[in-house]
């Protein structure tokens, strides 16, 4: 099978430190190659691949730090439709801007969802284009933007022989773990709440983006004394993993639809439980009181501190290799691939006042 893989251009294919949708690609990218077929990623120009690589960018959008970033998108779109007619299916990981020219492309193409639908405006626009084909990688992420034609779930997955597992944490300097981004939506103030009031160590590896900068300085920073609270900032592969495999429990207490939550999975990897709130994709990924524990609230949460002991981080690492590994992850995609390579091409009308949606295939259903 022919493929072309179209990945967001914000980061590197794989991120040098934090981005799970860009790491999703390179494994996804990497598996389909040792399976022996033909994959080209468009990425940025410092990405990283065994696969052929097409460039519209030299540097990594953030680093680049332009001031034009819908002109380097522009490129990855034209390059898209280029080089289309080479391909026997189009995989898009970059939401809508590549979907207003869908029915120039000369290949099928399947749109992998990789954020959680909380803007009226990012939902609305979807609407536009319904009909097309729409991969979620959770079940819960459709619950917000429902008539969208989705033609399978396929939960991420991790190259699990990558992460360490660890039978017991580190014991003389016991910590819970703060992991990937700093922002209201991720919780931070929700982990260093839990961890000052039950006593514990918290150390935090994450970035801080612009527009949460604030928030940081505000919520977060004041309470940074590198002694109970610590910070370390963002960490690569290696330090991502001997951080996770000493630590207790990891503290995922999101305050948004979380539509996966690749750091529970690299913690399971490691055997370390996850501690979270029932937001978005949590209960399909976490098996509460199995692999960590699943509550409503913040107060509850932290009166599961103490139960942490509890879990068997053997359980944590099988339930991993069983559901999230990147082996069933691309057996999915391709299973995915290969049905939609057989259906027509979809036509429709932009919705509106006296328009109606038109496809000329029934709806795929949920595998």
């Amino acid at each position: 099978m022919k493929i072309l893989q179209v990945a967001p251009l914000w980061e590197d294919v794989p991120p040098k430190t934090y981005g799970g949708t860009e790491l999703v690609v390179h494994i996804l990218c990497e598996e389909l190659a040792k399976r022996g077929h033909e994959v080209t990623l468009i990425a940025s120009k410092s990405s990283e691949t065994s696969v052929n690589k097409e460039a519209p960018v030299n540097k990594n959008l953030r680093e680049l730090n332009t001031l034009m970033p819908g002109f380097y998108e522009n490129i990855s779109t034209a390059k898209t439709i280029e080089m289309s007619a080479d391909f026997d299916i189009i995989h898009n990981h970059t939401g809508l801007p590549l979907l207003p020219y869908h029915s120039l492309l000369n290949a099928p193409m399947v749109t992998t969802l990789h954020g959680a639908f909380v803007l009226k405006e990012e939902i609305e626009a979807y609407k536009y284009y319904k009909n097309l084909h729409y991969i979620s990688i959770s079940d819960s992420q459709r619950e917000n933007n429902p008539d969208l034609n989705y033609v399978s779930t396929v939960y991420n997955g991790i190259v699990v022989d990558n992460f360490q597992f660890q039978e017991t944490p580190n014991l003389k300097d016991p910590y819970l773990t703060f992991l990937g981004r700093i922002s209201p939506e991720k919780g931070t103030h929700h982990a260093i709440r839990l961890a000052k009031e039950t006593g514990w160590k918290l150390i935090i590896a994450a970035k801080v983006d612009k527009v949460d900068r604030e928030y940081y300085e505000k919520e977060i920073k004041p309470h940074i004394d590198n002694k109970q609270i610590g910070y370390i900032g963002e960490i690569g592969h290696k330090s991502k993993v001997n951080l996770l495999k000493n630590s207790h429990a990891l503290i995922h207490a999101v305050t948004w639809p979380e539509p996966f939550g690749l750091t529970m999975a690299e913690s399971m990897a490691c055997g370390t439980p996850v501690l979270a709130l029932n937001m978005g994709s949590i209960p399909e990924v976490i098996r509460h009181g199995v692999t960590g524990y699943i509550e409503e609230n913040i107060d509850d949460l932290i009166k599961r501190v103490k139960d942490i002991k509890k879990i068997n981080r053997y359980e944590c690492r099988k339930h991993l290799e069983d559901n999230f590994s990147d082996r069933k992850m691309v057996e999915n995609y391709i299973k995915t691939y290969n049905k939609l390579i057989e259906v027509p091409k979809i036509s429709f009308m932009t919705p509106g006042k006296n328009s109606r949606l038109k496809t000329n295939v029934n709806k795929c259903k949920h595998q």
